[in-house]
């Protein structure tokens, strides 16, 4: 990361007592809209607060979190320029944009709810999850949180970021993104998987700075990623998913304890 993900302001800070000037490390939240053009169309999909960086993957992550794009090839070019990026796609991607207006703005306003999301999720064809893949030991599981500690560079500079980052089943790291949003930051990674062609990411961990929302374990589902863990608790709705689709779900991750909502036949030790 650079001091362009964060910007340096004066403050008045309260210590010992009284009021004094100071400097302050801020994160960047900046607009994103996001376009798609098909058949020499382009319409409006969303616009989203994120912090700069990773346009194009943010992009990807989303659509293909969303059901719109499911092979490389469905992406023909990726246009990204002054918070706005526009996702040009093969005639072979078929979609319904107004059914993916509506669903962006019902999901952004916490819209999305109950048993009707997971058959939404269902519809949307996620990759089958193999229940004896990966392995992975819990002692090196529980080390991940100081190694995602490690790469949050500017959560460190400004305490003001999420992060998402993905491991491989022996726990070295793949990659790592943070984001004013915890969807964006799991979009980011995802993005990156789909432009490398790494989709789905069927022996990876996906590990999450904060709590196990259903739309972020929803997104690992899309990805293919059978290990999901993260440093905060999970919602119901979140293991109701984990469980049907096979996934393994972690929270509350740390190096001395965690617990296991979902799929704790893949943990060993």
């Amino acid at each position: 990361m650079s001091s362009e993900e964060w910007r340096d302001l004066p403050i008045q800070r309260w210590e010992a007592g009284r009021l004094q000037p100071s400097m302050d490390s801020l994160a960047l939240e900046e607009p994103l809209e996001l376009l798609v053009r098909r058949n020499g169309v382009t319409e409006p999909v969303s616009i989203t607060m994120r912090s700069p960086g990773d346009d194009a993957a943010l992009a990807v992550g989303f659509l293909h979190g969303e059901g719109v794009v499911r092979q490389r090839q469905h992406v023909v070019d990726i246009e990204v320029d002054s918070g706005k990026v526009i996702v040009g796609l093969s005639d072979s991607c078929s979609f319904d944009i107004d059914q993916l207006k509506r669903h962006f703005y019902a999901t952004s306003s916490c819209g999305v709810c109950g048993r009707a999301s997971i058959e939404a999720i269902t519809a949307n064809e996620p990759p089958e999850i193999d229940n004896d893949v990966p392995q992975v030991s819990s002692d090196m599981l529980a080390s991940l949180a100081a190694q995602l500690k490690s790469v949050q560079e500017t959560f460190e500079k400004t305490g003001g970021l999420h992060a998402a980052a993905l491991f491989h089943s022996d726990g070295s790291l793949r990659l790592a993104c943070e984001d004013v949003g915890r969807h964006n930051a799991v979009d980011k990674v995802v993005g990156h998987l789909f432009l490398d062609a790494e989709l789905p990411a069927s022996s990876s961990i996906l590990l999450l700075s904060g709590r196990l929302a259903f739309e972020l374990v929803q997104k690992a589902a899309m990805a293919g990623i059978p290990v999901v863990a993260g440093i905060g608790a999970a919602s119901s709705l979140a293991v109701e998913l984990a469980r049907q689709r096979g996934m393994t779900l972690v929270g509350f991750l740390s190096e001395q304890r965690f617990n296991v909502y979902s799929g704790a036949w893949r943990l060993s030790g």
